[in-house]
C-alpha cells in the first residue's frame, strides 16, 4: 500500500502534459464557467491516499486543504473504503421516502445523538441541500419568510441558499429571483472587538418592524469559504439568547467546520450552544455525497406526517452506500480522537506558521483554530491587489507539489484545512513550503513595482 504521509515527489512539470491534455479535454465539454484553467493550474487527480493526492502525470502532491474539508480521516481510508465497498456488494441504492435502507436507520440515529433529545433528522446529498432543509424548517415553526444571515457568509449556490450566501459574484446574476426577505447583520471577527456591537446590530433587526418577518437567524460558527474569520468569544450565546427573546429559529451552518475541524465536536459546542438546527456535511462520510440537517423535536414538528407524499425529498436521499460511509467516518473520527488531534496539533502548527509569517510582507495575519487556518495576505503598499497574491501562492505551491486553497471575500486568503491525521513532520514540512510559496510571490510580483 502506499505510504500516506510522504513528501511531495514531482516528476516532471507541472501541470504535466497529461494534466494539460485533460484540460483541453475539459474546456471542450464543460461549461466554462466550472473550472478555472489557464497554463499552469489545475492538476488533474488520478489517485489519492492519506495527504497524498498523485495527478495523471504521476506527480505526488500533499494535500493542505483535505479536499474542501472532506477527507478528515485521510484520504481513502480503509475503513471507509471497506464499508462502502460491504455496502454496495449488499445495497447499492434503496427507495428514498418510500422503502428505506436498514444502514440509514443506523445513521439518522447516530446523527440524532448530535442534538437535543428527541432530535429529528433529514438527510441530503449536498451542503446546500441541509441549508435549505433547515430554511424550510424555520419557515414551517415560525410562518415567517425572512431570515437575517451574516456578511461573509457562505451557505452554498442553490437559490433558497444563495439567498443567505453574501457574495455578489455568485448572488448577482439571480438577484431578482432570492427570497427578498433576507437581512443581513456583520459578522464579528476575533481580535476586532468583543461581541457587543454585532449582537446590538442583530438584536436591532430582530427587534425593527422588520423582525416580525424573521423566522431564522444562520450563522457559521466560523467562517470557511469567507476567510477562515473567527467571531469573538460570546458571540455566539449571545446570538442564541437574542434567537429565543424574539421567538426566531437559530440554525448553525457547521457543513464546514463540523466533526473536529475546528476542535470541538462542533464548533458551536465549544462555547455551549445549542442550535435549533444544526446542518453537517462534509467530513460527515469522508468522501461520499451527504449531507443532514438535525433539528430540535419542537423544530422538526412543523414538518407534517408523511401521508404517502414527502414535500422534501430526492431520488439518492439517505443513499446506503454513502449512509454506510458517514457512519464509518464519524466513529474514526471518533476511535482516534481527531477533534483532539486537531487543536492540540492545529494550535502547535499555527504558532509556527505565525513564526514563519512574521517574515514575510505579503502577510497580514495568521488565524486559526483546530485544523482551520487562514492566511491573510495584502500588499503593505497598495501596489498588488490581494487576490492576485492569493492566486500567485497557490500556483507557488503547486509548482513545490503542495495544494493550497484560496478563500476570503476578496479571494486573499490561504485557507489550509489538511486532513485530520495529518503527520507533524509533514505539518512542519508545510510551513517551510509555505514560506517558500511566499518568498517566489514576493519575488514575482514587487520586483516590478
Amino acid at each position: 500500500m502506499l505510504n500516506p504521509s510522504q513528501p511531495p515527489l514531482l516528476t516532471g512539470p507541472v501541470p504535466g502534459p497529461q494534466s494539460a491534455a485533460l484540460a483541453a479535454r475539459l474546456a471542450g465539454v464543460e461549461s466554462r464557467n466550472v473550472t478555472f484553467i489557464s497554463h499552469d493550474f489545475p492538476v488533474f487527480w488520478r489517485t489519492a491516499l492519506g495527504s497524498n493526492v498523485w495527478d495523471a502525470d504521476g506527480n505526488r502532491f500533499v494535500d493542505l486543504t483535505a479536499a474542501f474539508g472532506v477527507a478528515a480521516a485521510g484520504h481513502r481510508h480503509p475503513v471507509i473504503e471497506d464499508a462502502i465497498r460491504s455496502q454496495s456488494e449488499a445495497l447499492l441504492h434503496a427507495m428514498g421516502d418510500v422503502h428505506p435502507s436498514e444502514v440509514r436507520v443506523e445513521l439518522l440515529e447516530r446523527l440524532a445523538a448530535l442534538g437535543p433529545t428527541g432530535s429529528r433528522v433529514i438527510l441530503g446529498t449536498s451542503g446546500s441541500e441541509a441549508v435549505e432543509i433547515a430554511l424550510k424548517t424555520a419557515t414551517l415553526y415560525t410562518d415567517r419568510p425572512g431570515w437575517l444571515a451574516f456578511s461573509g457568509a457562505y451557505h452554498g449556490v442553490t437559490y433558497g441558499a444563495l439567498s443567505v450566501t453574501d457574495r455578489s459574484l455568485f448572488r448577482q446574476p439571480f438577484r431578482p429571483q432570492l427570497n427578498p426577505n433576507v437581512f443581513r447583520a456583520p459578522y464579528p471577527a476575533e481580535g476586532a472587538g468583543d461581541a457587543s456591537e454585532a449582537l446590538d446590530q442583530v438584536d436591532r433587526l430582530l427587534s425593527g418592524s422588520d423582525g416580525q418577518r424573521i423566522g431564522a437567524v444562520i450563522v457559521e460558527p466560523a467562517l470557511g469559504r469567507g476567510g477562515d474569520v473567527f467571531p469573538p468569544s460570546g458571540f455566539l450565546p449571545g446570538l442564541a439568547q437574542l434567537c429565543r427573546a424574539h421567538g426566531a429559529l437559530l440554525i448553525a451552518d457547521e457543513i464546514f467546520t463540523g466533526f473536529g475541524r475546528a476542535g470541538s465536536r462542533l464548533a458551536c459546542e465549544a462555547e455551549g450552544v445549542v442550535p435549533d438546527l444544526l446542518c453537517v456535511g462534509k467530513a460527515m462520510s469522508g468522501g461520499m455525497p451527504i449531507s443532514a440537517c438535525i433539528g430540535s423535536p419542537e423544530a422538526m414538528s412543523a414538518w407534517p406526517e408523511s401521508a404517502g407524499e414527502a414535500i422534501h425529498t430526492s431520488t439518492f436521499m439517505g443513499h446506503p452506500t454513502s449512509c454506510a460511509a458517514a457512519l464509518a467516518s464519524i466513529g474514526l473520527i471518533e476511535e482516534l480522537d481527531l477533534t483532539a488531534r486537531a487543536r492540540e496539533e492545529g494550535a502547535r502548527w499555527l504558532e509556527g506558521l505565525r513564526q514563519m509569517a512574521a517574515g514575510r510582507s505579503l502577510v497580514r495575519e495568521v488565524r486559526g483554530r483546530g485544523m482551520m487556518i487562514g492566511i491573510q495576505l495584502g500588499d503593505p503598499a497598495g501596489r498588488v491587489p490581494g487576490h492576485r497574491i492569493t492566486a500567485t501562492a497557490l500556483v507557488e505551491g503547486l509548482k513545490r507539489g503542495w495544494i493550497l486553497l484560496a478563500s476570503g471575500v476578496e479571494g486573499d486568503v490561504i485557507s489550509l484545512s489538511p486532513p485530520l491525521t495529518t503527520e507533524r513532520d509533514l505539518l512542519d514540512l508545510a510551513v517551510v513550503a509555505v514560506d517558500e510559496a511566499l518568498a517566489a510571490c514576493e519575488a514575482r510580483l514587487l520586483s516590478s513595482c
